[in-house]
């Protein structure tokens, strides 16, 4: 069996990393997001980074760490509110944003990692999401072409995983993690826990090992909160 864990999110990156990747991360606002391994990008120096990816998370916490530190070039996501300094730099001229509808996004990953180029769909049509893309009618709707993503490099952030990288994802972590696994040349994963061969149930490997080549533990986590919302305390 290839040993497919590593002692730190470093060394499972060390010889992958390089100026001007295209790099598929998941995540979806602050849940799911492969916090050790972005450390390791920005502690790395590389820079003129693409990320695909749901979003860019909040100020100093996901990709937003690598926005600070100036690594990332072109974002290519749909949601990118919550982060000051990714509104700052793009109302700058200093990084490029390819805004793409959250399902059609999930998608271009899925599609690349099925091998799939492009693919059809309505979303978008008739607005800004439309121009320069090319249409086809079909049963007499229009619809905009959309190409799949081919990353470099994929990084996920898993609960689980055994030893030859089936993973399993916790609730929310499932959303992007996982298209964003399949469509990379090589997928890096962090998780909570390893467990042996055999250990995890069949029908609930919510993606194989076979996309997973590196792991590394990444515990322990901070649980983080977007926004933090409490009840008024009650006058006695």
């Amino acid at each position: 069996m290839v040993n497919k864990i590593y002692d730190s999110a470093s060394e499972a990156l060390h010889d992958l990393l390089e100026d001007g990747l295209l790099i598929a991360a998941g995540g979806f606002g602050l849940c799911g997001l492969p916090e050790r391994l972005i450390d390791a990008v920005r502690d790395s120096g590389v820079k003129d980074l693409t990320f695909a990816s749901n979003n860019a998370g909040v100020d100093n916490e996901g990709i937003g760490k690598l926005l600070r530190t100036h690594q990332v070039r072109k974002m290519i996501a749909s949601y990118v509110g919550e982060n000051k300094e990714f509104e700052r730099q793009y109302l700058a001229g200093e990084l490029e944003v390819e805004f793409c509808p959250q399902g059609t996004l999930a998608e271009r990953m899925r599609a690349g990692g099925a091998g799939i180029p492009a693919f059809y769909t309505r979303t978008g049509v008739g607005t800004l999401v439309a121009e320069g893309k090319e249409t086809g009618t079909f049963d007499g709707q229009d619809y905009i072409l959309e190409r799949g993503i081919f990353a470099d490099l994929s990084l996920v952030k898993a609960w689980k995983a055994d030893e030859t990288g089936n993973l399993v994802f916790r609730k929310t972590a499932r959303n992007f993690n996982v298209p964003a696994a399949t469509c990379g040349k090589i997928c890096v994963a962090e998780v909570e826990e390893i467990v042996p061969v055999g250990s995890l149930d069949p029908d609930h490997i919510h993606l194989p090992g076979v996309y997973v080549q590196r792991l590394i533990v990444g515990v322990p986590y901070d649980k983080k909160i977007e926004f933090r919302t409490v009840r008024e305390r009650e006058l006695a």
